[in-house]
């Protein structure tokens, strides 16, 4: 029903893991859930912005979702079509992994890279690449998204870091974030081993 909104932004405010950005388009201001990191991804107040949107409908409430790119929104689109999926998972989603990851990660059925989400289980996580691995595999080719980025490793060795770091004494929720710290780490390009992996885990732990 609204493609997209191309206005100037008025603000935007972090509300606990959701963020809100007000667009002003012929002087109508529209609020928009979005993700905290779309939201750092922004201009400034006053600048112009273009924010591809989906229209949620329901008989007490319409709510505007805001996403960087159509790619980004369609994404969310197919989330949401999984049975118990509603918007709140489907963006956590796309703020703990980038879109291209997050859909390499459900082809791949790496359910463990999923429950880095806040709210999303082994479970849920299985159910999506359950139900979207096919349809992910098609618009991969689509969008040309196909080859596996580096935010995500493979299903096995991400299990093998896992295990390591575990042994190592760290807990699920530092190891989560270091996974998510190297996403794009150019010290892990695409086919490195779950050693590099592991290396880089370690680094990355031992300065925070």
């Amino acid at each position: 029903m609204i493609h997209y909104l191309k206005g100037t932004i008025v603000q935007v405010q972090r509300q606990g893991q959701r963020s809100m950005a007000v667009v002003e388009v012929n002087h109508l201001a529209y609020e928009v859930q979005i993700t905290p990191r779309f939201g750092a991804q922004l201009p400034p107040p006053g600048d112009l912005v273009q924010i591809f949107t989906h229209l949620q409908v329901r008989e007490d409430q319409w709510t505007l979702y805001g996403f960087a790119t159509g790619g980004d929104r369609d994404l969310f689109r197919h989330l949401i079509s999984v049975s118990g999926i509603g918007a709140q998972m489907a963006l956590a989603l796309l703020e703990t992994l980038e879109a291209a990851d997050l859909a390499q990660a459900i082809v791949s059925q790496n359910s463990r890279a999923l429950t880095r989400a806040p709210g999303i289980g082994s479970k849920t996580a299985d159910r999506i690449t359950l139900e979207l691995k096919t349809k992910l595999t098609e618009w991969q080719q689509q969008t040309g998204l196909g080859s596996e980025p580096s935010g995500v490793p493979p299903a096995a060795i991400e299990e093998d870091v896992t295990l390591t770091l575990s042994a190592l004494g760290y807990n699920d929720g530092e190891i989560a974030k270091a996974l998510k710290a190297l996403a794009h780490n150019p010290n892990l390009p695409e086919g490195a081993t779950g050693e590099d992996w592991i290396r880089e885990a370690i680094a990355w732990l031992s300065q925070t």
